[in-house]
């Protein structure tokens, strides 16, 4: 029997109820991490913080260490004054810039699904920022320092209900925003084909595509629809027609509802690998007050999701072939030694998601990254490189590289991976991610199980119209309806003003 004591710490989160700051415990209790916390006022709640202890020490003692915290930004927006999470602009105590930007183009949508955060039929209200706010926003993102934003997602509501959308990914690409997504549930990209080209035209990198299951009941409970999976394939066909390969397959997971789906999802992703690039299973957050023994059996925590696949892949996919949403932080770093240029910095907390990276075989199936090449020496490697060149010995730090290929039993991926070293270019990257599909878990927080400890290291922000940057989960726990709420306008005016519904497209 292990003396190990079971694992607790302390961070801070906030009172569900009324949002003031307050202590969190984060402790382990019978293989499962939970979190309490006590508010003066409303007393205490409990939930599910991981669904595997040990999984979750793993990535603490691992990938939870000072060398993984960043530094932020060197002009932030806002000052401190209430503290994390009130602050947000982005605030001198956040420690990861920017990775992905996201800009909310409209919170009208063309479908009513009761799951979802930001829908105009719901509230009643109209927030569409004007086209100069969206390109302000953009530039907002550009001016961060050290690094300026280069990652871009419109978003919504559906953002393809506006017609300038092509226009305004041209902006973003005008700007210097090297990838540009579009986060859509894909009605309009498979009714619309030379909609569909128009954002390519205009330099659209990716698509965003809500993508629940290949079963239609599931639209129907999450989507209160159906008709969906021929939408789908809709879209998959027409990216094939028109030569684009980068569709991202989104998963909104429900228990119950599609936690048996995940398999099958990740196999048509492989078979369609031409055009698909990955695979983004979100965790459905929560809303509610439960006890600790009810959460758990609502929850689908990381660990949780992670077994699930390990099941329905038949031990392919297995608990130990992914890494935290962090890991590629060494690369990043030894790549700024080796050609001298600052690149995107990974410094999330180790415990907002998780990846691996599936390499199709000739037959069809596939096998872990992790089976063909041994990632964490990889990332030691680039970790000396960079304290190599920290210390003045750039030189060799760059021969360090010559280390890394004989880790990688793939000859293909070994030479592609030769052509980012030596290279390091965005083209080379690509040709390695149009060989894998990548399958990613991200669990965004809810105002139960909000450590901030987490919020200051996202690197998902979200723009405002005012000028302000702010982390994903608190804006979407907290801040979405104060924003909304400054620049909305009621369903009525809008449609008398544009003469539309509020489910056309203008």
């Amino acid at each position: 029997m292990s003396n190990e004591k079971p694992f607790e710490k302390w961070s801070v989160s906030i009172c569900p109820l009324c949002f003031r700051r307050i202590p969190m415990r984060i402790y382990e209790e019978n293989g499962v991490i939970y979190l309490e916390k006590t508010c003066p006022e409303h007393g205490k709640f409990e939930d599910v913080y991981w669904g595997d202890a040990e999984y979750y020490k793993w990535f603490e003692k691992k990938w939870n260490t000072a060398r993984y915290i960043g530094n932020g930004l060197e002009n932030p927006n806002s000052q401190i004054d209430k503290g994390c999470p009130f602050d947000c602009g982005l605030c001198p105590q956040h420690k990861t810039h920017t990775i992905l930007g996201i800009i909310d183009v409209t919170n009208r949508c063309n479908m009513a699904c009761t799951i979802c955060f930001a829908y105009a039929g719901a509230v009643n209200y109209v927030y569409e920022p004007t086209y100069e706010q969206i390109v302000d926003m953009i530039r907002l993102f550009r001016s961060n320092s050290p690094w300026a934003a280069n990652a871009l997602q419109f978003s919504g509501g559906e953002p393809t209900l506006r017609n300038d959308l092509p226009e305004l990914v041209r902006e973003a690409k005008r700007a210097g925003i090297r990838h540009v997504e579009v986060n859509t549930n894909g009605i309009r990209l498979a009714e619309d084909l030379d909609y569909y080209k128009r954002l390519l035209d205009a330099g659209m990198n990716t698509i965003y595509l809500q993508f629940d299951g290949l079963r239609e009941e599931i639209y129907f409970k999450l989507r209160g629809r159906g008709g969906l999976v021929n939408i789908k394939n809709k879209v998959v066909e027409n990216a094939r027609k028109l030569g684009h390969k980068s569709i991202v397959l989104v998963v909104t997971l429900a228990k119950g509802v599609n936690d048996s789906d995940l398999g099958d999802i990740i196999r048509y992703a492989i078979s369609n690998r031409d055009v698909v690039r990955c695979v983004n299973i979100q965790p459905i957050s929560m809303a509610g007050r439960a006890r600790k023994e009810e959460m758990r059996k609502m929850r689908i925590t990381i660990p949780d999701t992670v077994k699930l696949i390990e099941e329905q892949t038949n031990g392919v996919v297995s608990r130990w072939s992914w890494r935290p949403v962090n890991w590629p932080l060494p690369i990043t770093k030894g790549m700024e030694i080796v050609k001298n240029k600052t690149y995107p910095e990974f410094t999330l907390h180790p415990h907002c998601g998780a990846a691996t990276f599936l390499v199709a075989k000739e037959d069809g199936s596939f096998i872990p990254i992790t089976d063909l090449a041994d990632v964490d020496n990889f990332a030691e490697i680039f970790w000396e490189m960079y304290y190599l060149g920290v210390k003045g010995h750039s030189r060799r730090a760059k021969l360090g590289a010559l280390k890394l290929l004989p880790m990688v039993k793939s000859e293909l991926i070994r030479n592609l991976l030769k052509d980012i070293v030596t290279k390091g270019s965005y083209e080379a990257l690509g040709k390695l991610m149009y060989n894998i599909v990548m399958v990613g878990i991200m669990h965004f927080q809810d105002v139960w199980n909000l450590d901030l400890d987490r919020v200051s290291r996202c690197g998902i922000h979200y723009a405002t119209p005012d000028g302000r940057i702010i982390s994903f989960c608190t804006y979407n726990s907290i801040h979405r309806a104060v924003f909304e709420e400054k620049f909305k306008q009621s369903a009525e005016d809008w449609m008398k003003q544009i003469g539309k519904k509020l489910t056309d497209y203008a």
